[in-house]
This record gives C-alpha cells, structure tokens and sequence, in this order.
C-alpha cells in the first residue's frame, strides 16, 4: 500500500500504533513494525528521558523496522521536562515523532531542524490547519468516536476526515473509529493516506496489558463507552466501568476535579491493566472497541485488515465496472 503516509514512515503499511499510555511499550510498538505497520512508542509512560533512551534501544534490539516514539505535551501543575524527552528523541536518532496536545512551534522548529518528521494529532480542522502552517509534515485527525480526548466539537470521522482532506495539503492519517479492513478503506475513500489505531491494538497477542482487559474490550459493545469530564470542558471516552459510571454520576449533581482526581488518577488506571481488573481505574477505549470479536497477533490483525481493505475496495470498484 504505497501513500504519501508509507513512503514518509518508511513502511509497508499505512497503519500506525497510537501513542498510548502504559501501552506504548518497545513490546507493542515492535510487533506493529515487525507486521508491516509503524508501531510508537509513549515517550510518557517512561519515569524519566534517560528510561525513554533505554526503551527506545529496547524497542531496537526487537525490531529492525521503523518505529516512533510519541510526546504528548498537556498543560500541568508540574510538568514533566518535555524539552529533555525531545532531547532523547533526537538524540536516539529518530525520525518520526507523533505529538498531541499543545505543541510549542519551537519544538517543531528544534525537531525538524534535526530531520525528525513530526506527525500531530488534531481533533479540529482548524487545529490541523494551524499545525500544517507550523511545518508539521502531517496530521492525525482524531473524530469523535476515539479514545482518550476528542475535544468539544463532536464531530465524527466520516465528516471530518473529508473536511480536512479538503482544506490540508500534507497528508492525512485518520484516527477513531478504525478497527478492521472496512474501516481501512473507507479511511482511504475518505481522503486519509493512512490510519492510526489505538484501541484495537490494545486486544492483541503483543500489548502489554493484562488478558483480563483484552478480555473485557472483546465483551464490551459500541455503547460501552462513557464521555467523562464533559463538565469540565476535556471530555474524555474510556471504557463504561464502575469507575467511569460514577464519575459521570457526580458531574451529574456537580462535582470539581478535586472531588474525582482520586477515581481518576493516572497511577490506579495503569494499576488496572497491569492487574487485569477493569473496573478498578479508567480504561480509555473508543467506540471501536464494540468491533473487537478477537485477540490476534499484530501479525495476523495487519493481513487480515490489509485483504479485507483490498476486497472492500475491489468490491466497490466492480459495482462501477
């Protein structure tokens, strides 16, 4: 599959690993690249930069392919030191970065003046719009059925995608939504080069995360996700459990962070998928997750999802003929 998004990874396939936190290990980041795909590493789900260059020779000695690492940069009482991770990712010699969140220009500036190419996640066209005019060289648009923060906008990916594709001129990888091969294609009809998954690589053979909560994501329907922190204006999708229920409870009779920090915390969620109990922290799924049937290999989800694309698309195409 030959895009403007494969040639610049360097990859066979289009299909890139999410950023993922307390996911984005050099296990599943090396599986996705070993299968074709391009796996990412979660620059914040290392303690410190120095563990970061550590994970980053690990994800090398499994993988010969190419692989990038994440950096996402969120407003904080006691923000991490972003600049020395981004150090490290320069320093370790790589070559694509996926950023989301806020994004410094003199970060992309330090960055590419290195050779790193910068894809940026974005949940708005106007966002996108904004990162192409600061050099990005591409752009992740997340719609609304994705895990993790999908901004206040609301809109969905079959709108978004072409809105943006519309406007952009670098390439577009579609994000949310995409689980499988029918979902591959029509990324690709849409106007996206490419696609980026989370969730349904999270129920697969290699993500380090306990059997339990692979378990739980092949259970769990499309309507078993809930918008927590609708409130306090960051939404956020995760997994519908005790913990999410009740969140949403308390911003129904009106509630501030501080009263849910403690459910919410970062530390009792990634407890939860290194336990297996998934209704003991937050667990951030997409709407996806109600078309996950199964927990193949990275290996056997890639081809699966690459033939079911060319078959989708052949189908299609024969329907003109």
């Amino acid at each position: 599959m030959r895009t403007r998004v494969s040639e610049m990874l360097g990859v066979r396939y289009p299909i890139i690993q999410g950023g993922m936190q307390w996911v984005g290990y050099a296990e599943m980041a090396a599986a996705v690249s070993n299968a074709g795909g391009f796996g990412v590493l979660t620059a914040l789900s290392q303690p410190t930069p120095e563990a970061l260059a550590a994970e980053i020779e690990r994800c090398r000695g499994l993988t010969d392919k190419p692989f990038g690492v994440n950096l996402t940069i969120l407003p904080s009482i006691n923000p991490p030191p972003y600049e020395a991770y981004l150090d490290v990712i320069i320093g370790s010699r790589i070559k694509v970065m996926e950023t989301a969140g806020n994004n410094p220009k003199e970060f992309i500036v330090k960055a590419k003046a290195a050779g790193v190419k910068i894809v940026h996640k974005c949940v708005a066209v106007r966002h996108a719009l904004s990162a192409e005019r600061n050099g990005v060289d591409a752009v992740s648009i997340d719609g609304f059925e994705c895990a993790g923060h999908p901004g206040e906008d609301d809109i969905g990916g079959m709108v978004l995608i072409p809105a943006a594709a519309r406007k952009l001129k670098i390439p577009i990888i579609a994000s949310g939504g995409i689980g499988d091969g029918r979902g591959l294609a029509a990324a690709l009809v849409l106007g996206a080069e490419g696609i980026n998954m989370g969730t349904r690589f999270c129920a697969t053979k290699e993500a380090p995360i306990h059997e339990n909560i692979k378990q739980a994501l092949v259970a769990a329907s499309e309507r078993d996700t809930r918008l927590i922190f609708r409130t306090l204006h960051n939404t956020a999708r995760v997994l519908k459990n005790a913990i999410s229920v009740e969140v949403v409870e308390s911003e129904k009779k009106g509630c501030r962070f501080e009263d849910i920090r403690h459910l919410v915390a970062g530390a009792r969620g990634k407890a939860a998928l290194v336990a297996g109990t998934p209704d003991d922290g937050i667990v951030t799924v997409g709407q996806i997750v109600g078309l996950i049937d199964d927990v193949p290999t990275c290996d056997e989800l890639i081809r699966r999802m690459v033939a079911e694309c060319h078959q989708r698309l052949s189908l299609v195409n024969a329907a003109f003929a």
